[in-house]
């Protein structure tokens, strides 16, 4: 499987950038706690009735009562949040565009929208490609918060586009924080692939960026649902996870040039 090549990444690296810089600081924005991408996985080592679970998965989190105290908890009371499906370095959908979140109605209406979205499919997965694609969405919305954060899943390795080397100092580069929830298997099966390397060194060497940064990993589609829950949670609040429950690094991530 073939990548985009030096040429065709330093033209997307170029392009999110220019992108970003024209859109700072524009009038009339709207302030949140938290400005929130929800990444999602669903390339074809995810299938199709796995995907449809992980999004039952993130429904039913974003719509618990939990995860809404934790909204409500907040300085001003609301986030914004989107949640964008991903999986080829040219494949990042929305299935729920940018919403300000304050409420319980708010909180089940969006869900409504990620469950009620087409699913559709990609075939390769193109990590680096997802991470600038959110950052981009970060720095083009309408929002402005104290924290901004990418919240990405995913079954494997990157295995196409955009090196992840320079997906992840743009977003050092926007102060935005990417935590990383890999859906690991050691067998075959329904729920998820098996894979070749270890996802939580993987995402946590190569993924995962900012302050705080952390790795909650999921091996089963229970675990996976109380994994998305928790990791809301503490994203929202603001909270450091226990060493217990994650891999974290606590900030220590050093930035990388791309």
């Amino acid at each position: 499987m073939t990548g985009l090549g030096n040429t065709g990444a330093a033209v997307l690296a170029a392009f999110f950038v220019a992108a970003s810089a024209a859109s700072a600081a524009q009038p009339g924005t709207i302030d949140v706690d938290v400005e929130l991408v929800l990444a999602v996985d669903i390339s074809y080592s995810v299938d199709e009735e796995e995907a449809r679970r992980q999004r039952e998965g993130y429904v039913a989190a974003l719509a618990s009562e939990d995860v809404i105290r934790s909204i409500q908890g907040g300085p001003l009371g609301r986030i914004a949040v989107t949640y964008v499906e991903w999986a080829d370095s040219g494949f990042q959908r929305a299935a729920a565009d940018w919403t300000v979140i304050a409420s319980e109605e708010d909180a089940l209406g969006f869900a409504s929208r990620v469950a009620s979205a087409p699913l559709e499919r990609g075939h390769y997965t193109a990590i680096g490609a997802a991470l600038a694609d959110a950052v981009n969405r970060i720095e083009t919305n309408d929002y402005t918060a104290p924290r901004l954060i990418i919240d990405i899943s995913g079954d494997g390795p990157q295995n196409q586009g955009l090196p992840l080397e320079q997906a992840r100092a743009m977003a050092d580069a926007a102060q935005v924080v990417v935590n990383g929830l890999p859906v690991i298997s050691a067998a075959s099966g329904r729920w998820v692939r098996p894979v070749e390397v270890n996802l939580d060194d993987y995402f946590r060497d190569n993924v995962i960026t900012g302050p705080g940064a952390f790795v909650l990993p999921a091996r089963t589609e229970a675990e996976f649902r109380e994994a998305i829950l928790r990791k809301l949670i503490i994203e929202i609040a603001g909270a450091l996870p226990s060493p217990g429950e994650v891999d974290a690094e606590y900030g220590n991530r050093v930035s990388r040039a791309p």
